[in-house]
């Protein structure tokens, strides 16, 4: 039964080439920055490729996110980066086993491929004000912790607790606050990458994964609507 979700059937030529690329870069980059932690392209490469799978709204993207948070947060405990550290093992984590499990629960006819969520307005007046208690919390813990960077890590919380809210819920928009996540995350880790070159690896893993963020965000309005078609069909 769990074979379904292993096929790379539905996979396009771009898929390939998205994946391939991004990895060749993450690799790339770890040969001129870093050749010392071997931990950051590896993890980079399994985020990447939880990536893809999630884009094509297969359950597997779920559980390598979970991998992928693990490594995620060593490395960011390295450069005293405690929010990201707590956020990925803490939230990011668990909640993508939530979403795991959801997605599981809610297949499209059956597929490895999830059934695309229409969210209500009202469902934004709850994650909203859960957004803002996160983001309350995450700042007083952070501060009291002496995270660096303190503002950026506290935003890094609120569009992390977005998307994975989102993801959760099986809506498209949780790539776009991927991708917001990301560009939060690129400034991080340049401000790291200032004081220590080889963090410019890690930098340029949350660059591809804007890339792959917003190719998710295209792949699940297409999902979107294909599956609206076909139910309307019936």
């Amino acid at each position: 039964m769990l074979g379904k979700f292993f096929t790379l059937k539905g996979f396009s030529k771009s898929d390939f080439f998205l994946w391939g690329g991004s990895a060749a870069l993450i690799l790339a980059a770890f040969l001129a920055f870093d050749r010392k932690n071997f931990l950051s392209p590896i993890s980079s490469v399994i985020g990447v490729t939880s990536l893809i799978f999630i884009a094509k709204g297969n359950p597997l993207g779920q559980a390598l996110t979970v991998i992928f948070s693990v490594f995620y947060g060593i490395i960011s405990f390295s450069f005293s980066y405690y929010g990201e550290m707590i956020t990925y093992l803490g939230m990011t984590a668990p909640m993508a086993g939530a979403a795991m499990v959801n997605w599981l629960k809610n297949p499209y006819k059956n597929s490895a491929q999830v059934r695309v969520n229409r969210l209500r307005l009202q469902e934004l007046w709850v994650m909203l004000p859960l957004a803002a208690v996160v983001t309350a919390v995450f700042f007083f813990l952070l501060r009291a912790l002496g995270t660096a960077n303190l503002l950026p890590s506290t935003i890094s919380v609120t569009t992390s607790f977005i998307a994975v809210y989102l993801l959760f819920r099986r809506s498209p928009f949780y790539a776009l606050a991927y991708a917001a996540n990301d560009i939060v995350l690129i400034v991080l880790w340049a401000m790291a990458a200032a004081e220590d070159i080889s963090y410019f690896s890690v930098l340029i893993c949350f660059a591809v994964f804007l890339a792959n963020d917003i190719y998710g965000f295209v792949s699940w309005l297409k999902m979107q609507k294909k599956q609206r078609e076909e139910l309307l069909e019936k």
